[in-house]
């Protein structure tokens, strides 16, 4: 895959500093904040697929999007493996039930593209299956567009070797072992089968009313802020008037005093 215009790394408004960046993410914050109070009182439904390899950074774009605003209108999905009920059910059931409400924005972690990627590589659907789930997709998601959802598609672009880096640095790393399943390592010799999935998805699913965004993401930091940059210059939002906030005055204590209790104190180790 390659990119016309100038590479993440060699941008030259890029941050160059941990400081920059930290600095560039807190004025985006500022701007999702002023997102997620716009989608609230104009009653907005946005819902957000992130896709990639395993190591393209979702789960860090999804964080760094998340980590200054509400839970209760930004929402997070990210579905274990399918039980043996759900198995059973149309492909699309498990994921529709999770599409937002009036006033949300759901962000799914992987998304039904699951059969067209770890599915379809993996042996878990059949190749008439993934084929069947290609050429539905678009009549699928044109229903959802159709029904007031705004759908914004996301594919992380890593390459092998930062992908092979950050794969072998979560096997010595206590703090990221939980993020390489059995299923990683095993996908982690299929890198061009998951190439031709990869491709024959956009092929099938890259359309007007719900097209495919590619995030190059070598360099995490820039490619959080160029996804949070893009998905917030997709939207009309402006500031929402608030009543500016005044504390008020604290009651007097009215002869109340502090119990003479026997609090048991976390320890302060720190």
């Amino acid at each position: 895959m390659t990119k016309q215009d100038v590479p993440a790394e060699e941008a030259p408004n890029g941050p160059r500093t941990r400081k920059d960046y930290q600095k560039e993410l807190a004025r985006l914050h500022v701007e999702l904040v002023k997102l997620q109070e716009w989608v609230k009182q104009e009653g907005k439904k946005i819902c957000v697929v992130f896709e990639g390899r395993d190591g393209a950074g979702k789960g860090g774009t999804i964080q760094a999007i998340t980590e200054r605003v509400s839970p209760r209108v930004f929402r997070v999905v990210a579905l274990p493996a399918p039980t043996e009920r759900e198995k059973s059910q149309m492909y699309v059931q498990r994921y529709v039930s999770h599409l937002p409400a009036a006033g949300e924005i759901v962000i799914f972690d992987r998304s039904w593209y699951n059969r067209a990627g770890v599915e379809r590589v993996m042996g878990f659907c059949t190749e008439e299956q993934a084929k069947k789930f290609l050429e539905t997709v678009p009549g699928m998601e044109k229903s959802i567009v159709d029904s007031g959802i705004i759908l914004l598609k996301y594919w992380l672009e890593v390459s092998q070797e930062e992908q092979a880096r950050r794969l072998s640095s979560r096997i010595e790393d206590g703090r990221k072992i939980w993020k390489l399943s059995p299923m990683d390592v095993k996908s982690y010799s299929h890198f061009y089968d998951y190439s031709r999935a990869r491709d024959e998805m956009f092929m099938a699913s890259d359309t007007a009313w719900a097209p495919w965004f590619v995030v190059p993401s070598d360099n995490k930091k820039q490619a959080r802020l160029n996804c949070i940059h893009h998905l917030l210059g997709r939207f009309p939002y402006q500031n929402t008037q608030r009543d500016k906030v005044k504390l008020p005055k604290r009651q007097e204590p009215k002869g109340y005093k502090e119990p003479d209790y026997p609090f048991k104190f976390v320890p302060a180790i720190y």
